[in-house]
């Protein structure tokens, strides 16, 4: 099921989309406000919900962020491939201790973005990158999990892009602290929040998530890979990041970078004002966003 939020012909709305626009306030019955303050706890309601046209909607659509409260984010760093493509780059070897766990950054939540909407390019850094991730999103508190329970606090899916500036980076990972500037600029968030049960079907014997995507500079394709290429799973970030600390709804755990999902990677002009960064994926819809 997608979900998203929006504001349509100027009325905040939360729907499902499946070919059609329907709406979650006639079909619970509930104000647009009551669902989003309650948006985990109806859950499993909307699961249940079997939408009719007595519920769809039409008009022009401005795309906000598909789950009403994000508490936190935290991005991971899981793939090996980018993890030594972006360390060779840097003329560096992979370290050993890069496989003993997943690790993470806490990333700014007030500048969170939805698609559909302007990135402003920054003022100072001239190194402006995107990064092309999945961000699972926390539903239920969930604390000191192991295994495969920790998928269990897992609602949904989202594209996430991660808006990075290389320059600031790069200098700032010299002190050996971060990174942190370099990586508080922005995020962006896909148009819909697709539930937990779609996106687990997917999974191979092997419990990887079939999850193809791919990104596109002014409708060039710059970026592609899936999701079931990661090196920590889901699973192994939610158990690392519950240690002793709940996650609760609203936290979102990003996977990191696909591998070759960044400029960085790749070796080619970084982006300049103008610019449209595209991420699609099949599975998850889309995210656009123009730098301006």
């Amino acid at each position: 099921m997608k979900i998203f939020r929006a504001k349509i012909n100027n009325e905040d709305k939360i729907c499902i989309y499946n070919n059609k626009i329907y709406d979650l306030s006639i079909l619970l019955n509930e104000s647009t406000e009551y669902i989003e303050n309650n948006f985990f706890e109806l859950y499993d309601k909307i699961l249940k919900l079997k939408p009719d046209n007595d519920s769809s909607v039409h008009g022009n659509i401005e795309y906000k962020i598909p789950v009403p409260y994000i508490r936190s984010v935290r991005d991971f760093y899981s793939f090996e491939g980018h993890v030594k493509n972006a360390r060779k780059n840097k003329g560096l070897n992979m370290i050993d201790e890069w496989y003993k766990f997943p690790v993470f950054y806490f990333s700014c939540t007030p500048n969170i973005y939805p698609s559909d909407c302007d990135i402003k390019y920054p003022e100072k850094p001239k190194m402006f990158d995107y990064e092309m991730e999945v961000a699972a999103v926390i539903g239920r508190r969930t604390i000191n999990c192991h295994g495969s329970e920790c998928i269990k606090s897992v609602y949904g899916f989202m594209i996430m892009n991660d808006w990075s500036l290389r320059d600031i980076q790069r200098e700032e990972m010299k002190v050996l602290l971060g990174p942190a500037k370099g990586k508080d600029y922005a995020t962006s968030f896909g148009r819909y929040f697709v539930t937990s049960d779609e996106i687990l079907s997917k999974r191979d014997k092997n419990n990887k998530i079939n999850l193809k995507m791919e990104t596109y500079v002014n409708d060039k394709l710059y970026s592609s890979g899936n999701l079931n290429e990661i090196y920590f799973s889901f699973c192994d970030m939610i158990e690392r990041a519950s240690e002793d600390v709940p996650l609760l709804p609203g936290d979102i755990i990003g996977s990191g970078t696909f591998n070759t999902g960044c400029i960085l990677e790749l070796g080619t002009e970084y982006l300049r004002k103008g610019d449209t960064v595209t991420m699609r994926s099949d599975d998850l819809g889309i995210l656009t966003n123009r730098v301006v």
